[in-house]
């Protein structure tokens, strides 16, 4: 079928708080621009350590993961980590594989993003076209005798 690559920007999401309260500088905001795989076998963001340290992720846990070939690696769980992709953006925990080669978009970005993968046109793209679902709300009223 062919693999999916698109352009995504990562940001530490706790210095971008800290810029928004006015605690650092805009520009003191770590970020990564990168190419990443789209995985729909991935869960997370993957990334290597190289790029956990540019960000300045901070590592919260550390476990094993299964990979696709079926082998179980150590990995760690860092902190929250923004993705963006074009006009949309994600936040999730990053699962670093340390020897890894390329970044993994996985699905819980993609559908915080309200994003579905076009293999044909090997690309993403909104899952809702170009307006951005954020939420899904039931807008069916049930009568619960109150």
């Amino acid at each position: 079928m062919g693999e999916v690559v698109e352009r995504i920007t990562l940001v530490n999401t706790r210095e971008a708080g800290n810029a928004a309260g006015g605690f650092i500088k805009e520009e003191d905001v770590r970020k990564a621009k990168l190419r990443a795989l789209v995985d729909t076998g991935a869960t997370n963001i993957v990334i290597n350590e190289r790029t956990r340290r540019k960000l300045g992720l901070a590592i919260t846990e550390v476990g094993e993961v299964s990979l696709g070939n079926g082998k179980r690696e150590s990995c760690s769980y860092t902190e929250w980590v923004t993705v963006r992709w074009k006009d949309r953006q994600a936040v999730c925990e990053a699962v670093v594989l340390p020897h890894a080669k390329e970044t993994l978009l996985g699905v819980i970005p993609l559908e915080q993003m309200d994003l579905s993968v076009n293999l044909r046109e090997r690309k993403l793209e909104g899952a809702h076209g170009d307006e951005w679902v954020r939420y899904v709300r039931n807008t069916r009223r049930r009568n619960r005798g109150f």
